[in-house]
């Protein structure tokens, strides 16, 4: 999934996430809400026809929103890859 940065700062972190819908970004921000070094983290889908959504974390203190992206991202990426049908 294409991502565009928009804001890097010391515990800010905000990107337009190309082409991708609600079911990730809420599974995202679910997860991401849970880390207990995130202050807030929220998806804004815009217009459906028109925007792509952008996502917005930011954590406490002087944390890394954009390792613990990363490593929320590993996580699930492992859960997924784990799976036997």
């Amino acid at each position: 999934m294409p991502v565009k940065l928009l804001l890097r700062e010391k515990n800010e972190l905000k990107l337009r996430v190309i082409g991708e819908s609600h079911t990730a970004l809420q599974m995202l921000r679910e997860r991401i809400n849970n880390h207990d070094k995130v202050e807030y983290a929220n998806y804004f889908p815009g217009h459906p026809q028109l925007d792509d959504p952008e996502f917005y974390i930011r954590t406490t203190g002087k944390n890394n929103a954009e390792k613990i992206l990363k490593e929320i991202i590993n996580s699930i990426s492992n859960e997924y890859d784990s799976l036997n049908l």
